[in-house]
């Protein structure tokens, strides 16, 4: 009986703790102005970034630590980013304004309407256009671009561009050496 009320306080502190945290991100922490801080606070939640990650201010994050960015990638005014299942993005990656990464989603063939999803992993030198969507599952290859606007509901392949929706492929990339992404240390601005 003790231990049982036990594990029920302990239940209920968890999501109180679990809707606090939320709350604090995304409401309080994406706006900060110092982008230092926030992307400090960010892996104090548990989120694993390398060195030079660059998020913009306004941001909506889920999950933080079931999130990974790579070295001088740059995330967007406005996005959101879904950790639930996994969110992995590699090295210099740009998420432009209002992009929605989805990991999770509804079954809208479920009897209850239960949840359902899978990892996102988005390859080095991807770029990933304002208001896009990306769904639960999707591998972006490497250097590889999403217009503005499209639905990703496919993988898509490295240094291929997609448009539309659903997103099909409307070009390729050249495929050269890129050496791009975001540099504290050149960068003159400490708030945005």
């Amino acid at each position: 009986m003790f231990l049982d009320m036990i594990r029920r306080i302990k239940n209920k502190y968890t999501e109180y703790y679990r809707g606090f945290l939320w709350w604090y991100t995304n409401t309080w922490l994406c706006n900060i102005p110092s982008k230092r801080y926030r992307a400090w606070k960010l892996v104090r939640m548990g989120m694993k970034l390398d060195k030079n990650v660059r998020f913009y201010a306004g941001f909506h994050i889920r999950s933080p630590h079931n999130i990974a960015i790579g070295e001088g990638s740059s995330i967007g005014p406005r996005v959101l980013l879904d950790g639930r299942k996994g969110l992995t993005l590699g090295k210099s990656v740009v998420i432009g304004y209002e992009a929605i990464l989805w990991t999770l989603n509804h079954d809208y063939n479920d009897k209850h309407f239960c949840g359902k999803g899978a990892p996102v992993i988005i390859d080095d030198y991807a770029w990933v256009c304002s208001r896009s969507i990306i769904l639960p599952g999707i591998h972006i290859g490497k250097g590889a671009v999403v217009a503005s606007g499209a639905i990703v509901t496919k993988d898509v392949p490295p240094y291929a561009i997609v448009a539309g929706i659903p997103a099909t492929i409307i070009g390729q990339r050249e495929k050269i050496d890129y050496d791009y992404g975001y540099n504290s240390k050149t960068s003159k601005e400490h708030c945005s």
